[in-house]
């Protein structure tokens, strides 16, 4: 082969893989009565810590999420629920996993949870499974807005990616529609 033809099929070979979607994280979108039935335990709570620490193997980093409980919306979570999803940082290695909600100390949330072990939770349908509880100091209705989420959310049923998400809504119409699917029958 000559060099003009091993440049030619470099050039293509580098069309094709340039023409092939980025990878990504991808989902099955999950709406909220779902969501809600399919969750061990719903809270409306405050964040009152968050820490990375590495995994008991030690290969790979964890963060721990401490949520203190304002509200059980279903199942009987105690004081406290800690979440424990992969990534973070510990010193200067961090670890990345697309998808996954973000906490900070303090933030008020409502989250849909999923047991893991005895003792720890899971976010359901990974960012899906929290909602951001927002006030305003002039006195409007607090809001709980969807956690933003850069993995691909694909239909449940076409398999297809799907730009339908969850909207915002007032808290108050947040805790309604979990208790309306909570008493829907399972479909």
């Amino acid at each position: 082969m000559s060099i003009r033809q091993l440049f030619r099929m470099g050039m293509v070979t580098v069309a094709l893989l340039g023409a092939l979607p980025a990878a990504a994280t991808t989902q099955l979108r999950v709406d909220l009565s779902q969501l809600s039935r399919d969750s061990d335990t719903v809270i409306h709570g405050v964040v009152r810590r968050v820490e990375s620490r590495w995994s008991g193997d030690g290969r790979r980093i964890v963060t721990d999420v401490e949520v203190e409980v304002k509200e059980p919306l279903k199942g009987q979570p105690g004081n406290t629920v800690l979440v424990t999803q992969p990534g973070g940082q510990v010193g200067d290695i961090g670890q990345v996993v697309h998808g996954l909600a973000s906490f900070k100390t303090g933030e008020e949330v409502v989250i849909f949870l999923r047991k893991r072990g005895t003792q720890a939770f899971r976010l359901s349908g990974e960012a899906q499974g929290k909602y951001q509880v927002q006030r305003d100091a002039a006195g409007k209705p607090a809001m709980a807005v969807p956690e933003p989420t850069e993995a691909l959310l694909l239909d449940p049923v076409t398999r297809q990616p799907t730009t339908a998400v969850e909207k915002p809504r007032t808290l108050a119409e947040l805790k309604a529609a979990i208790r309306a699917a909570l008493t829907e029958p399972t479909p």
